[in-house]
């Protein structure tokens, strides 16, 4: 036994590549796991500077210095979001506080419609499940307003901290932009020597990195457009809200589509019933759906969907669990992290080097 673990030591563990690859790795996890929540103003000007990286060297290219061009892509970053936060924001919102103004309401339909159940189906549904369900749902609603207030209060409390983002954030941006080569070299000088593994692993990861930031946000864009357009067309409720959660519900590779599907669906359900217009919803909203998971992902991820299914949905898991949103945000390039580090790892190459 012993002799077993120390052959797989000496095959994985004896190149100097392989131990500061590792060193490499646990660290930066390390320091992502204890310090995300400080760190995340940093997080999210990393993720905006691998997003303007492409524009800003189009910009350069036609003579301009980095740091202008820099400022000119950061300018007009800032532009369209505030643009686009002061035009879809107050609309959703609005339609948010109706949409929690008619639970009640909704409420009370699904009581009368549940009711008729047992009469229906006396088998399979009894009458005294059906009362104690909806007291659960009213109780829960009965606490919900006190809760959103009680989390408004609490929200108060962290505008100072969301001015202060809003400030550093952009500047963070803008200097990762400008000084991207000072910065990478000064990240390399306090790295180990022997990091060839870990240059391999990063120059895979960084283009992975880039082209899946890239196109979650196109993707974000694209379903959330089309999504609005179906609903404005079907004169669906809430469209704008239901929307823009469709849009942000692609972060999260396969549980997202399923988990906002189930409001989607029941907001029709409620404003329809069950008929032509219900059905119509129903079959539009999924060709959306499988138009994105099988023609628009397969197109921006051609290499990140050679994962399988369940090694995405796990990636999702871990990683959300470790790191909350930025662990499922970067499930799939962390996932594809892994699956570079064990190919570059060595092998059977170090144990025929060593015998």
């Amino acid at each position: 036994m012993l002799d077993m673990l120390s052959r797989w030591y000496r095959r994985r563990f004896t190149d100097p590549q392989a131990i500061a690859l590792l060193i490499i790795l646990v660290v930066g996890f390390g320091i992502i796991y204890f310090f995300h929540g400080i760190l995340a103003p940093l997080l999210v000007a990393i993720v905006l500077a691998y997003l303007l990286e492409w524009p800003t060297t189009k910009i350069q290219g036609l003579g301009l210095s980095r740091g202008l061009a820099a400022t000119s892509v950061v300018i007009l970053f800032g532009g369209i979001m505030c643009v686009a936060i002061l035009v879809v924001m107050p609309a959703a919102w609005q339609q948010g506080v109706t949409l929690v103004a008619d639970l009640p309401k909704m409420l009370n339909r699904f009581h009368d419609f549940a009711a008729t159940l047992p009469a229906r189906y006396p088998a399979l549904v009894d009458a005294g499940i059906i009362d104690l369900f909806a007291e659960n749902l009213r109780t829960k609603l009965a606490g919900l307003a006190d809760s959103v207030v009680k989390y408004s209060m609490a929200s108060l409390m962290g505008l100072l901290t969301l001015a202060i983002y809003l400030i550093l954030v952009p500047l963070m941006v803008f200097f990762l932009l400008k000084d991207k080569r000072q910065m990478i070299y000064a990240v390399h000088r306090i790295l180990p020597r022997n990091r060839g593994l870990a240059g391999k692993v990063w120059l895979e990861m960084n283009q992975q990195i880039t082209n899946y930031i890239r196109g979650k946000v196109v993707e974000m864009v694209i379903v959330g457009v089309a999504t609005y357009l179906v609903f404005w067309f079907l004169d669906m409720r809430y469209s704008l809200l239901l929307a823009v959660l469709v849009g942000i519900s692609v972060l999260i590779p396969y549980i997202g589509a399923v988990l906002i599907t189930i409001p989607v669906f029941i907001v029709a359900l409620f404003q329809w019933g069950i008929g032509p217009d219900f059905w119509t919803l129903v079959i539009a909203y999924l060709v959306v759906q499988g138009l994105d998971s099988n023609l628009l992902v397969p197109f921006l991820f051609s290499e990140a969907v050679n994962l399988h299914p369940l090694v995405i949905i796990l990636s999702v898991v871990i990683f959300g669990g470790l790191w909350g949103f930025w662990g499922v945000f970067f499930a799939i390039p962390l996932a594809t992290l892994v699956k570079a580090v064990i190919h570059v790892w060595p092998d059977d190459l170090i144990a025929e080097n060593l015998r």
